[in-house]
């Protein structure tokens, strides 16, 4: 699951506090700071000025948004990684099977989990 942080982290957004997980303006105006400097004891100075913080909720939910899509549209990729044999099985394989066969085992998994 994409966070409102993976979003912020995507926009360029650095040196920010977060409490939670926001789902509205509200809650994210309340929930965020923004850094703005450091304390003469080397502590952060944050800051919860919305004008202070570099971006919109706006902007923040439509990166989250795409950067869901971008993440579930790749769910088959990390399936196969999972399914696939490791190298070292795929070259044994290939050692005492031949090609064809290991394409096989190969293919079975591209079935199983296709791109869509």
């Amino acid at each position: 699951m994409i966070t409102v942080g993976d979003a912020l982290k995507a926009l360029n957004i650095t040196e920010w506090s977060l409490t939670g997980e926001p789902t509205t303006e509200s809650e994210f105006n309340t929930q965020f700071k923004k850094v703005t400097g450091v304390d003469s004891n080397g502590g952060s100075i944050l800051s919860s000025n919305t004008s202070d913080f570099g971006t919109t909720w706006s902007a923040i939910s439509s990166k989250k948004k795409e950067l869901q899509t971008a993440y579930d549209n790749n769910a088959y990729q990390r399936d196969r990684a999972v399914a696939y044999p490791s190298m070292a099985d795929q070259l044994d394989d290939i050692y005492h099977n031949g090609v064809d066969e290991w394409k096989k085992t190969i293919k079975a998994v591209k079935d199983k989990y296709p791109k869509e």
